[in-house]
């Protein structure tokens, strides 16, 4: 890996902090919906589009944009921070974090 590389790759790590806090603000309003319904809330999920945006929204005015957002998002996959159901909704992995 050259230095390029692992300078970018430390840069979207740095992400993962901010983004993670994006996506459990995200999650926690989706359990707060699903109990008013008297419904499960470990079935909380958010797409992927959605997540992508809500970092856009809170970030961008740090220089995030929409391929980062992604780029961020796949990192966290690969760190076990996330997880998929499907290949549209995410939640957070308790298990990997």
């Amino acid at each position: 890996m050259s230095i390029s590389e692992q300078q970018s790759q430390k840069n979207i790590q740095s992400w993962h902090e901010p983004a993670l806090r994006t996506l459990s603000g995200l999650l926690e309003v989706r359990k707060k919906n699903l109990a008013r319904q008297n419904r499960d809330e470990e079935n909380a999920v958010v797409t992927r589009e959605e997540f992508m945006q809500a970092l856009i929204d809170q970030h961008g005015k740090h220089g995030l944009y929409l391929g980062h957002a992604g780029q961020i998002i796949s990192s966290l996959y690969r760190a076990k921070s996330i997880r998929y159901l499907g290949s549209t909704f995410i939640q957070m992995n308790e298990e990997g974090a």
